[in-house]
């Protein structure tokens, strides 16, 4: 789906659709997709805040928050320009497809696979699977290998749950941490961006009732890593 917005496009992410209901964004690594109270830096949010006011501060106009990205992942995003669009997606998010794409390190056993764990979050804001179910949200990460070179793996990743973190913490349980991660991968690890990438995803629009998709290309970052990159196109039947 080809979109090529007339208008100027806001400075720190890439619109790739615009509609009245919806906007659809690449996320560079590196920005949070929504402050905190600790954080209250340029986000895409406060980006696309000031791109729909265009200029006037007094405007009501505004975006809403459906999902994030950690903020040193790269890809989609999808906002709603009104609160029923958002409970609308929200709604439908375990219809939602949504494929990643990460190198991590080593070679994995299985080539194909699901990781299931309950997820749980401790007090210095780290994310672990636990035994006890009541402590941890259940968690399923569908992973494929697509490539391995030189102690790098590339995986697709479809997202079955939306946990925080989760694709980070069940692949660094599983001994092949995704590259770059300061937080749940090898002390040793010297690179400075983490290799993952929210490639594609596919949905039902909140009020036409068409099945969406999207999907970008490759972070140079990956080829840099790993070589040339033959993704197969995603399954855009089903969520």
């Amino acid at each position: 789906m080809k979109h090529h917005p007339t208008k100027y496009q806001p400075k720190g992410v890439t619109i790739l659709h615009e509609d009245r209901d919806i906007i659809v964004v690449e996320k560079p690594g590196g920005l949070l997709t929504i402050g905190t109270e600790r954080d209250k830096i340029r986000t895409a949010h406060t980006i696309l805040n000031e791109y729909v006011r265009k200029g006037d501060p007094r405007s009501r106009n505004r975006v809403y928050i459906v999902h994030r990205l950690d903020r040193e992942t790269s890809g989609i995003l999808i906002f709603a320009r009104s609160e029923a669009a958002k409970t609308f997606l929200q709604g439908q998010w375990q219809e939602t497809d949504k494929r990643y794409l990460t190198v991590v390190h080593g070679s994995l056993t299985q080539k194909t696979g699901t990781i299931s764990s309950y997820l749980a979050e401790n007090s210095a804001f780290t994310v672990y699977s636990t035994p006890d179910q009541t402590a941890g949200k259940l968690s399923r990460t569908e992973y494929t290998v697509l490539k391995e070179v030189k102690g790098f793996s590339l995986l697709e990743i479809k997202l079955l749950t939306g946990r925080k973190h989760q694709i980070r913490v069940h692949l660094s349980e599983q001994g092949h941490p995704v590259v770059g991660d300061k937080k749940y991968g090898k002390g040793n690890d010297a690179f400075a961006t983490l290799a993952l990438h929210a490639r594609s995803i596919s949905f039902t629009h909140p009020v036409n009732g068409r099945r969406m998709f999207f999907e970008t290309g490759v972070p140079e970052f990956f080829t840099r890593l790993i070589g040339t990159i033959e993704v197969p196109a995603a399954d855009m039947t089903h969520g």
